[in-house]
């Protein structure tokens, strides 16, 4: 497990192995604790393994996914000035006024333009978009808002599975393994309406049936005027053309040889010049100023460093040494390394955030591929994780960023989501969803 340690000078002359392992568990259990900035913890991680002498500079910054890190900036950058037109709020709008003012109906609604909007933008950013317009509309009811949340949390991370760019996990995933927005689209998104839909029938035997409101409530949500939630048109036309373009691309970028990193940045670095076209140099500045602060570096740092992290225990051999072990208790079965690794990224990622989790597991697959074949012969393995990972999310609500952000808006609403409360109604709906991805995976890909 050790080979190849003999070349670090680790401080004080400790063992690189648990050098690596303490300083990786440290960083987990700070994160899980949630009393720090993720993003400083993560970095104060990396900065330990090369202080400590387990990874070199030059070797760390080798263990950045900048495919990762590029594509999440560009995407959360367009997506920055997207959101100032009100584009989504008109959508969510509209979307509750489709449904008749009918509180199920709106819950359907809403959480169909979660899922979608959710895989073709992130799962984080949809649902601080679509939270506080669910919120002003549960008001007008006069009904309890957890049930629409709840159904948010479970539609975004459901959605978020389905593409390349839905889920972070996703965006690892297909960097790593050189997968692209198509083959995501094809290989996963079969399964998700499917899983959402048996999703949304259990939510309305949970809480479906009791879900009433008077009919002025209902006159109340039919009389909002969706076009006042459009803030700028011109904008809003811009910011469609690019969005466009930027998911074209996406879909032939493997053909063209492109990372969706270099498409999302380019879409970024378009849409702020037509965003700051006209005007003198200082305003221009102070635009582009603005976005820069709407770009969620905490998750862009948390990545850099996590990265560095996970690149410090794969480099003491701890990863490949994981790997081995795995085949040893499969037996070397592939159908049987897959299932563990679909039921075990669920747990994992109800039990801790998806995103460090997902870090972990990505260099020990890679390790496998001598084992089963090759890089082609574990492409299943892959859907596998983001499988797990993304829609184990759904377990808790720290399995995944985009349920903690909900949970914030409710809390600051006044309407706070209790941990256990959300355990006691998501943690089986997640359970289904996996039955219902083993047995995709099986008849799709392991079935002899």
């Amino acid at each position: 497990m050790t080979e190849g340690s003999h070349t670090m000078h680790v401080l004080f002359g400790l063992d690189p192995v648990w050098v690596a392992i303490s300083i990786l568990l440290a960083v987990y259990a700070a994160i899980m604790m949630e009393k720090f900035n993720r993003a400083v913890l993560s970095l104060l991680g990396a900065g330990l393994m090369i202080l400590a002498g387990v990874l070199t500079q030059e070797s760390a910054v080798n263990g950045i996914d900048f495919n990762t890190i590029g594509l999440l900036t560009g995407m959360m950058v367009i997506v920055a000035i997207s959101q100032k037109t009100g584009m989504f709020q008109y959508v969510a709008i509209r979307a509750a006024k489709a449904a008749d003012g009918e509180p199920w109906g709106i819950l359907v609604m809403l959480s169909v333009v979660t899922a979608v909007f959710s895989a073709f933008l992130d799962n984080v950013t949809t649902v601080l978009l679509i939270a506080p317009v669910t919120l002003l509309i549960t008001d007008a009811l006069g009904v309890k808002p957890y049930p629409f949340l709840f159904a948010q949390i479970l539609a975004s991370n459901i959605g978020g599975t389905a593409t390349l760019i839905g889920d972070p996990p996703n965006i690892m995933i297909g960097s790593q393994a050189h997968l692209s927005f198509y083959d995501f689209l094809v290989n996963l998104a079969p399964i998700i309406p499917v899983i959402f839909i048996v999703t949304l029938i259990a939510i309305w035997f949970m809480f479906g049936r009791s879900m009433h409101a008077s009919d002025e409530a209902r006159e109340l949500v039919m009389a909002f005027n969706e076009r006042e939630a459009i803030k700028d048109v011109p904008l809003l036309k811009k910011s469609l053309l690019v969005l466009a373009l930027v998911i074209f691309g996406f879909t032939v970028a493997h053909n063209v040889h492109l990372e969706p990193a270099t498409i999302a940045l380019f879409g970024a670095a378009l849409l702020l010049l037509l965003q700051t076209w006209g005007g003198d140099l200082h305003t221009k500045d102070k635009a582009f100023e603005g976005i820069m602060a709407e770009v969620e570096w905490t998750t862009i740092f948390f990545f850099v460093g996590l990265f560095i992290v996970v690149t410090g225990v794969e480099h003491v051999g701890i990863i490949g040494w994981l790997a081995e072990r795995t085949l040893a208790l499969t037996g070397g079965d592939f159908n049987a390394t897959a299932a563990a690794i679909l039921w075990i990224s669920a747990f994992a990622s109800s039990a801790i955030d998806n995103i460090p989790f997902v870090a972990t597991m990505i260099p020990m697959i890679e390790n496998m591929a001598p084992a089963f074949g090759g890089d082609q012969a574990i492409i299943p393995l892959w859907w596998a994780l983001a499988l797990g990972a993304c829609l184990g999310g759904n377990g808790s609500l720290i399995g995944a960023s985009a349920n903690l952000i909900v949970a914030g808006f409710a809390q600051r609403a006044g309407h706070p989501i209790a941990f256990m409360q959300f355990i006691k109604h998501a943690f089986g709906l997640m359970l289904i969803s996996i039955v219902i991805a083993h047995i995709y995976l099986y008849f799709r890909y392991l079935m002899p």
